[in-house]
């Protein structure tokens, strides 16, 4: 039997992941539940399940990422702001978005947008910091520091209290909320035969984003509102998933993204005027064949091509210097074997290609393009206590541009280690221990952008160091409370930082020169109640300290400061309570202080903030038999003491919001 990197779990009725239960599926074989993965990982690993949206009062991306300790997140205000995510202050280009099972690619910059992916099309968001006990997975997954994976509802799965598919099935819902938010969404499955099924989706965000904030200038203050913020937002996919015998499946994707939004800027004294524009543009295609020839052997095959178009305007420079449109395109493919010669050991060879190239209208364009080889090699070794987990991962970047010099070549070997063990014997306790040495490859920004790139970069090289323990006590009786406890200490080393220097006053350029230290702690804990048997408490939250520091050098004024937009404390809470009337949730999340520059200057702190939301949602059913509907009715509002606070410095966020949500 092939053990845990088959994995494939469904969750029960709520969502919660951690009463998931296994099942049996044509192609693949469960050997354990989630609930086991997240319990016995031997690095931290933190999942949240579509039933959690409610029950922790969660309405977009940034909202669930503030429930995943270690999390920090860089959001530009509203509805269209751009939502960037670091990991224990790795920063963002060190933390990879995993799509469906794709580590999406951003070659120019090296920041995945999260903000473009809505939760109502999303199953599951699991974050892996170090390396994934699921070993049957693409090397260029095993290169990252930190891992948030994105699942969507898949094609030809049996739903809640289903035991098989069925044959079609439609949800549809639409949101309306202050600033003038509107969101319809559609999602329509169908299975064309017991072996071929095809879904489709939908969904278009508009948004004005025009809200209200307070200006202060020493003794002036006014109350303004955000200017040139409209966005229109849509996204489009297409699946299928085709079960060509019992033992193999393959499956596909095609994806078009369109944001066409105007940018309000930093806020400014005395004039609001701004008239910049950002068109956005993305499209993928993605196929994914999965075949297991015995209980020993299986392969994993995967390969995708991207496209991606940006547009920026500003309309207040005449002469149209600061325009500019890059197009970027990007050819993938990957395969895993995986050989479980025991019940104990199973092995795993991940071999990865990429091409990325990016060009712009700008006339300093040099149009690079690079050539990527990733291959791992994984052992895990496991008993019903011990789980050991050992890998290396080899990875050749080759750089060129088609005009000009272009960036060094790159070559490095990547070891990790990781353990986990079960304290006691008739305990859900755990500890874990982990290593995972990485490195970064300089984005194309970093090395080549005009005034700024330098192709003489070295990578980011990064350590990491894990020390954990999961707990959950054994539940007396089936109406017991369930709850789980995690923690985790760690400490991060990164050598040969990227940072970017100013050669003169109209010139900056990239140069290693950087070291940055992280010491901090992850906190966990979730609980429910059953009070009632039609009622129900649950509670959960998070909290980190991160002290990420600047190590470069021992003379310099600003050694040992923190990070710019690095919180030391952060945090997120909710209580629940589900019953036959309505159901309520409430929900806090918060950060302390941060610093806008790695030097603290002077009128560059950001205050901390807690913002306070509540969630009331009913269901009513509709129908009969093959006529049977539910209909989700609820309301969010959001910020609820209107409080005024800033994530990135001089982009204010939204004070108090509502939104009402309608699902059948």
């Amino acid at each position: 039997m092939l053990a845990c990197p088959l994995c494939v779990a469904a969750q029960t009725a709520g969502g919660d992941t951690l009463d998931a239960k296994a099942e049996q599926l044509p192609s693949l074989t469960v050997t354990e539940s989630r609930r086991q993965q997240q319990l016995r990982s031997t690095a931290p690993l933190h999942v949240l399940g579509h039933g959690d949206w409610l029950q922790m009062g969660l309405t977009d991306m940034a909202g669930a990422l503030h429930r995943l300790p270690g999390i920090t997140l860089r959001d530009y205000g509203g509805a269209g702001g751009m939502k960037t995510v670091s990991v224990r202050g790795f920063g963002a280009q060190h933390t990879g978005v995993s799509y469906d099972g794709l580590l999406l690619s951003e070659c120019q910059s090296g920041e995945i947008d999260v903000s473009r992916y809505s939760l109502d099309n999303v199953e599951q968001l699991s974050l892996i910091v170090g390396d994934n006990d699921d070993i049957f997975i693409p090397a260029r997954q095993a290169s990252m520091a930190a891992t948030l994976n994105i699942e969507t509802w898949g094609t030809g799965r049996p739903r809640e209290g289903e035991k098989t598919p069925i044959s079609s099935a439609v949800h549809a819902q639409l949101k309306a909320g202050s600033f003038g938010y509107v969101s319809p969404y559609v999602r329509y499955e169908q299975w064309l035969s017991d072996r071929f099924a095809l879904s489709a989706m939908g969904e278009y965000v508009h948004a004005e984003n025009d809200y209200p904030f307070t200006l202060r200038n020493v003794t002036l203050t006014t109350r303004e509102r955000r200017t040139n913020s409209r966005m229109n937002q849509g996204h489009a996919e297409l699946n299928f998933l085709w079960k060509t015998d019992s033992k193999g499946e393959l499956a596909g994707k095609a994806y078009y993204y369109d944001n066409d939004r105007q940018l309000p800027g930093q806020v400014r004294y005395y004039t609001n005027l701004s008239n910049e524009t950002l068109h956005d543009r993305n499209a993928f295609g993605q196929l994914r064949f999965q075949t297991r020839w015995n209980d020993r052997w299986a392969l994993k095959w995967q390969g995708r091509a991207t496209w991606s178009e940006s547009r920026y305007n500003d309309g207040l420079v005449a002469s149209q210097v600061q325009d500019g449109n890059y197009w970027q395109r990007e050819y993938y493919t990957t395969a895993c074997l995986l050989y479980a010669p025991t019940d104990r050991w199973t092995l795993d060879y991940s071999a990865d290609y990429s091409y990325a190239s990016l060009n712009s209208s700008l006339t300093t364009d040099t149009r690079p393009y690079r050539h990527t080889l990733l291959q791992s090699v994984t052992a895990k070794y496991r008993t019903g206590r011990l789980t050991v987990l050992g890998r290396l991962l080899v990875s050749l970047y080759l750089n060129g541009a088609r005009t000009g010099a272009s960036a060094r070549d790159m070559r490095r070997l990547s070891p990790s280690l990781s353990a986990s063990y079960k304290v006691l014997s008739d305990e859900e306790l755990y500890v874990r221990a982990s290593y995972k040495n990485i490195f970064r490859a300089p984005t194309f920004n970093e090395s080549y952008f005009f005034h700024y790139g330098s192709t003489n970069l070295k990578p980011e090289s990064t350590d990491q160091m894990n020390i954990g323990v999961t707990y959950q006590p054994r539940r007396a009786t089936g109406r017991s409370p369930l709850y789980t406890f995690t923690l985790d200490a760690y400490m991060n080393h990164v050598e040969d930082k990227i940072v970017g220097v100013p050669f003169n006053m109209f010139v900056w350029t990239c140069i290693n020169v950087g070291k940055v230290r992280t010491l901090g702690l992850d906190a966990t804990a979730k609980g429910s109640w059953t009070l009632t048997d039609r009622q129900q408490l649950t509670a959960s939250g998070n909290y980190s300290l991160q002290r990420v520091q600047n190590r470069t050098n021992p003379e310099s004024a600003y050694y040992g400061n923190q990070l710019a937009y690095m919180p030391v404390h952060s945090g997120a809470c909710s209580v629940g309570w589900m019953n036959p009337w309505v159901n309520v949730t409430l929900s806090g999340e918060g950060v302390s202080r941060r610093w806008g520059t790695n030097e603290h200057y002077d009128e560059t702190q950001i205050d901390g903030y807690f913002e306070l939301g509540a969630t009331v949602w009913k269901t009513f059913t509709l129908g009969h038999g093959k006529r049977k509907r539910s209909l989700e009715v609820r309301f969010d509002l959001k910020n609820l003491l209107d409080k005024q606070y800033e994530i990135v410095r001089l982009y204010p966020m939204p004070g108090r919001s509502w939104m009402v949500t309608v699902k059948i």
